[in-house]
């Protein structure tokens, strides 16, 4: 039985992880601070004997005996990652260092949860794994981006040092149950709004775009990724390439929801993509054929019941 540690498995994409992983027998080690994570989330996997759940900040040394390490520990919505900025490249960065670490001591294989957005405002489109981003390091969203971009330096830093085995994905825009009502992400905030029969407020002209993925095809992306020889170490894509206007994902989620929403439209923030689309060639090389299976309108129906069960409640 493997020993498996996921930081920030009490978030969104970290406790659909855990879950998946106990589902495959393995013994599960959850870390989290609870700062976008919650305990909500993982409860129903409390009763299972391979799972432990502990409180802990990434930004301070955590020890135990693992054999594969997923390093999601980062918030990851706006709100989030702006209310702190400094921590939030603290977490980035000393969470990297300090599971490193702990991967180097241990010999056990680490994988970085990085994001597309280490590709800035892409003046690439789609985006492919070599292209080095359009970044701008002194923004409001800085301390996420850059924050990733040190994180994955690390990463590499590490493995041609130390040769330690590393893993990295850079992942797209992702969605699905568990997210945070409230985190301020594009589809949280429509399905949100729509429920409530709120205005929808679109940021900008509603043209700019984005690639949705159901959390599913994420989750079994990060899986094989974990289980690719020690030789392919990434970075690699792992998102949906479909894309779509902000103006016709508010429209899905209306006709969705069957709500009276109208669409408002607002400011566009600073340093905001204008585009946003993996290209998923090397993943489907290298992943065993992965590729995203959930169509946006299914995935979005899973992600409306849960919402639509949370604010019931």
């Amino acid at each position: 039985m493997k020993r498996i540690l996921v930081t920030g498995g009490a978030g969104f994409i970290g406790s659909n992880l855990c879950e998946r992983l106990l589902a495959e027998g393995s013994d599960v080690i959850c870390l989290d601070n609870y700062f976008t994570g919650s305990k909500d989330n993982v409860h129903h996997l409390l009763d299972n004997h391979n799972f432990e759940l502990v409180r802990h900040d990434v930004t301070t040394p955590y020890f135990a005996e693992v054999d594969e390490i997923y390093n999601l520990a980062c918030p990851a919505s706006p709100p989030y990652y702006q209310y702190n900025p400094i921590k939030t490249m603290k977490t980035s960065i000393y969470g990297a260092m300090n599971m490193l670490g702990l991967a180097k001591r241990t010999k056990a294989k680490i994988l970085q949860a990085s994001t597309s957005e280490v590709y800035g405002d892409p003046a690439v489109h789609p985006q492919v794994e070599s292209y080095w981003g359009n970044v701008n390091p002194n923004g409001i969203r800085s301390c996420y981006d850059e924050g990733k971009r040190a994180s994955e330096t690390l990463f590499m830093d590490y493995h041609r040092q130390n040769g330690v085995r590393i893993k990295i994905i850079r992942i797209f825009n992702t969605y699905g149950p568990r997210m945070d009502p409230n985190d301020g992400r594009v589809v949280s905030n429509f399905i949100v709004q729509a429920l409530k029969g709120e205005d929808i407020t679109i940021y900008g002209d509603g043209h700019q775009t984005r690639s949705f993925q159901y959390v599913d095809d994420l989750i079994e992306a990060m899986v094989r990724m974990m289980a690719t020889d020690d030789s392919f170490i990434g970075p690699v894509n792992t998102g949906n390439p479909g894309e779509f206007t902000m103006l016709e994902l508010a429209e899905k989620v209306i006709d969705l929801t069957n709500s009276k929403s109208k669409i408002v439209f607002r400011p566009l923030p600073s340093d905001d993509p204008k585009q946003r689309r993996p290209d998923i060639s090397l993943a489907k090389e290298k992943l065993n054929g992965w590729e995203p299976r959930i169509k946006l309108e299914d995935g979005l129906k899973k992600t409306i019941a849960y919402f639509a069960e949370k604010i019931s409640k």
